[in-house]
């Protein structure tokens, strides 16, 4: 019952002995927050509640947990805290004054609470304020604050140190988040000479040494010069640097990042990146309408394109008026800034009927055994958004207007419109040096990530991810013996390369390039885009056709030869994911993207290529591994891995193949590295297996030889503390088409020892059929992907084979020059209708781009 009667007016007050003695029960319980604490007093950790909604926020004083009011009691019930810090924001309308203007009607003028103003209300309507009050359970007695005179000491400093906490995502990856810009002290007062100058749309350069990248331009005098030199050799000359220095004129754009949402500002005065809240009237005066620009590279505006073809109009289906859509399964996602790819994945994993049963059909379950603190748990963050998304609570139609005015008459009622994923993102990424960050990232390397730990993290009987899991048969063949091995392996997508030899229009492509390469030339507008237009018929030739097999060791010949391998599907997925290779790399190792069309089908059948094993006539490649080359130095420890060490020279082949499949550059040259240049295969799989790893992207440093072998057994050749064998000496011998538990039992049962591991195989061609639990737990722990790499057990694969047919329901797109800028948009059929979610925005499509997309999903179609 609320004993709100005990503040009432009219009623005695309660004396400062009377609110000490009624919380002195509870004083053990009470905590103030330290440093390195998380406190969550914006979300709650089951929920999409805040201090916005309707119930406002509940924050645990000694856990310092949000939760919104239907789920508050079970945090109480499971932990026994009784004293929440209630939270809660009112937007109030202005009271019109005898002007016509609106006049302020403020109890309390201080805004406490670090929240967003609500999009939904106009500023100049309405005013906020910000509520909070002790809550003491199970009796909800009430105590509004602040009560400084009558609280003890110990809770006024706890909730004062409550209140006035930073965000818990900041303080939990101090890298990730990018700090808040500040406005320019320049940016009111900024002088602009009126010296004609006019800035071209395009063909952009440096007036003093001609660099096209990296331009900036001076706000006072309309100087375009370069940026600054970096380490990797990237930037420029630093001319815009030297002209400050000169003239002292303060503020610079970088030319391509102007949008109609801001611009790029650098402060050299503040030598830091500001905000200029006066950007475009400082662009106007040099001939630049801000909204029509768009995001580009090399200086070249999208608005250069004729929206007809421009890929982010075409994808975004701009100039379209679309109708939005609302309610249970039309939910948007907030962008967090570049978190684009985890709502277009989000969205389409959601669509899916056994993800929605695995984490939304068991959340009941999921919520009342999660630990003590949700906000660290997997399966319950992939409950609450998928809750958030499926539910319908924050996707509501706008009221009508005559609603509007009779619920704003005293107070406004929120209107949740879309979901913030900031507490899902903060977990799922943390310690992934990649997805942690505030950088742009491929969805389709984030999918894998998931899928990972789905993996990981399994809920009830079915692990929801199986529907993606595959068998691939890969058939490898020496040219010269003509013998073969069929090896299998677990895949989860199924990537396709861009057949671009068989563009349909080449004619036009030739001259369109020829008209691109004149207009920039001379600095005129760019001609309309032509794109290569490719069958999709093309690309599934080319994903089934041999190819070459990078220093292949043959092992009929016993020595390297030339080989072919290709791949056909020994089962087929109930939920077939398609990636279209649009990216690669160019000569200066800059990651850029295929713009193609390709006419995906909506009806996709690839029963051909179905895997049909061994055939008649073949004959099969012996079961001899590769030898082993040992050093010189017969006292050299560890002689393999230290023959690795001496040999640096990396198979820049298999790092491009890597490369070109998303990974992080720097990790697919440790993986190539560290699996000896034994092929981008085993490198894969060595990507696999560390991809959780701090230092997953960082640069490869090759150890000196004596820090290896000063590091003695431990290092590579003895069991290492967590009893695991070294991954590099699993994955070679993984290499040699051995299964991985095998693997494992070899170079456990002799001491990592990688020649007498090779004769313990031999010699016990049959694993145990009983694995070693504790093998298996540290396995999952720390090869985390291993089911990725090679799957093992009596009972093989988890797998869900059926036909090959598959029907269309969703596919993400990418708009951008590479992954690591652009945008990503997702569209989903549901109900009969296609629907695109474009971040927040979710509304029925009316020209969904089938031909542009970057991965497709497509469900079986059943027999």
């Amino acid at each position: 019952m609320q004993r709100a009667a005990l503040f009432r007016a009219g009623d005695a007050q309660m004396a400062a002995g009377d609110l000490g003695e009624l919380l002195v029960p509870y004083m053990p319980t009470i905590r103030v927050p330290k440093s390195g604490d998380r406190v969550y007093k914006t979300e709650c950790a089951f929920s999409y509640d805040s201090p916005d909604s309707e119930g406002g926020l509940y924050v645990c004083m000694n856990t310092f947990l949000g939760f919104g009011r239907e789920h508050m009691e079970r945090h109480y019930r499971k932990t026994g805290q009784c004293v929440y810090l209630h939270l809660k924001r009112h937007a109030i309308q202005k009271v019109p004054g005898a002007s016509g203007g609106a006049l302020p009607k403020r109890r309390n003028a201080k805004l406490f609470l670090d929240l967003e103003i609500s999009s939904d209300l106009n500023s100049d309507d309405f005013e906020y304020e910000d509520e909070a009050k002790l809550v003491i359970f199970p009796d909800h007695y009430e105590i509004s604050l602040p009560n400084i005179e009558e609280l003890p000491a110990l809770v006024t400093i706890a909730c004062d140190a409550l209140l006035s906490a930073k965000s818990p995502y900041r303080k939990q990856e101090p890298d990730s988040w990018e700090e808040e810009l500040q406005a320019s002290k320049h940016a009111k007062t900024l002088v602009q000479l009126d010296n004609g100058v006019r800035i071209p749309p395009s063909g952009w350069k440096c007036s003093k040494c001609d660099l096209r990248e990296n331009l900036w331009l001076n706000l006072t005098d309309g100087s375009v010069l370069c940026g600054k030199w970096f380490f990797d050799g990237s930037g420029g000359n630093g001319h815009a640097v030297e002209h400050y220095k000169e003239t002292g004129y303060p503020l610079a754009v970088k030319l391509g990042t102007i949008t109609p949402d801001g611009a790029d500002v650098y402060s050299f005065d503040e030598e830091e990146p500001v905000l200029d809240p006066h950007i475009a009237k400082h662009l106007a005066h040099f001939g630049i309408d801000m909204l029509q620009m768009q995001v580009t590279e090399n200086g070249l505006r999208d608005n250069d394109i004729k929206p007809r073809v421009s890929e982010w109009e075409v994808i975004q289906e701009a100039g379209v008026k679309l109708k939005p859509m609302y309610g249970p399964g039309y939910t948007g996602m907030k962008n967090l800034g570049n978190s684009c790819y985890l709502n277009a994945v989000m969205q389409a994993i959601f669509s899916i009927p056994e993800f929605q049963r695995a984490y939304v059909g068991n959340l009941p379950r999921i919520f009342d055994y999660s630990p003590l603190d949700p906000t660290q748990d997997f399966n319950t963050q992939m409950a609450k958004l998928g809750h958030g998304l499926l539910s319908g609570q924050y996707s509501k139609p706008p009221m009508k207007s005559e609603l509007i005015e009779q619920v704003m008459k005293e107070e406004h009622k929120p209107q949740h419109n879309g979901i913030s994923p900031r507490m899902f993102k903060a977990f799922i990424s943390k310690g992934h040096p990649e997805f942690s960050s505030n950088r742009q990232q491929d969805a389709q390397e984030f999918f894998l990530h998931l899928i990972n730990l789905v993996e990981r993290n399994p809920v009830g009987s079915e692990n929801p991810s199986d529907v993606f899991r595959f068998l691939v048969e890969e058939r490898t063949q020496c040219c010269q013996s003509g013998k073969v091995r069929y090896t299998d392996r677990v895949d989860y997508i199924m990537q396709l390369p861009v057949a671009m030899e068989a563009a349909t229009n080449k004619d036009e492509l030739i001259a369109y390039e020829l008209k691109r390469r004149e207009a920039e030339a001379a600095r005129r507008p760019l001609p309309e885009l032509v794109r290569a237009k490719i069958p999709f018929s093309a690309c599934l030739q080319a994903f089934s056709e041999p190819s070459n097999v990078e220093d292949f060791w043959s092992s009929a010949l016993q020595a390297k030869s030339a080989g072919v391998k290709t791949s056909r599907f020994a089962s087929f997925p109930e939920y077939l994911v398609v990636q279209i290779k649009k990216f690669t790399f160019g000569l200066d190792w800059i990651p850029k993207k295929l713009d193609v069309s390709i006419d995906m089908p909506d009806f996709l059948d690839i029963s051909h290529l179905r895997a049909r094993g061994l055939q008649p006539g073949e004959e099969e490649l012996p079961d001899i591994a590769p030898p082993i080359v040992i050093p010189d130095d017969p006292k050299a420890p560890h002689s393999l891995f230290s023959s690795l060490l001496d040999s640096p020279n990396i198979d820049e082949s298999s790092v491009m193949q890597l490369a070109e499949m998303g990974f992080p550059l720097e990790a697919c040259r440790k993986a190539v590295y560290y699996t000896g240049n034994l092929g981008a295969e085993v490198a894969f799989n060595w990507i696999i297996a560390h991809m959780e790893e701090p230092d997953f992207a960082e640069p490869l440093v090759m150890p000196a030889f004596g820090e290896v072998a000063s590091s003695g057994a431990a290092a590579l050749g003895a069991v290492g503390l967590d009893n695991q064998p070294p991954e590099e000496m699993v994955a070679i011998l993984i290499s040699m088409g051995f299964q991985r538990n095998l693997a494992i039992q070899a170079l456990k049962a002799t001491n990592n020892n990688l020649e007498r591991a090779l004769e313990w195989i031999f010699s016990h061609p049959d694993p145990e059929e009983e694995s070693d639990p504790a093998l298996d737990t540290m396995d999952m722990e720390n090869h985390a992907n291993a089911n990725i790499l090679a799957e093992t057990g009596s009972e093989g694969p988890r797998i869900k084979d059926g036909p090959g047919r598959y029907e269309l329901f969703g596919f993400i797109s990418h708009m951008g020059t590479s992954t690591m800028s652009g945008h990503y948009v997702c569209h989903l059929r549901k109900e009969g209708r296609w629907v695109i979610y474009n971040d927040l925005r979710v509304c029925a499509s009316e020209r969904p781009p089938k031909d542009l997309g970057y991965i497709y999903f497509y469900h079986r179609i059943p027999s």
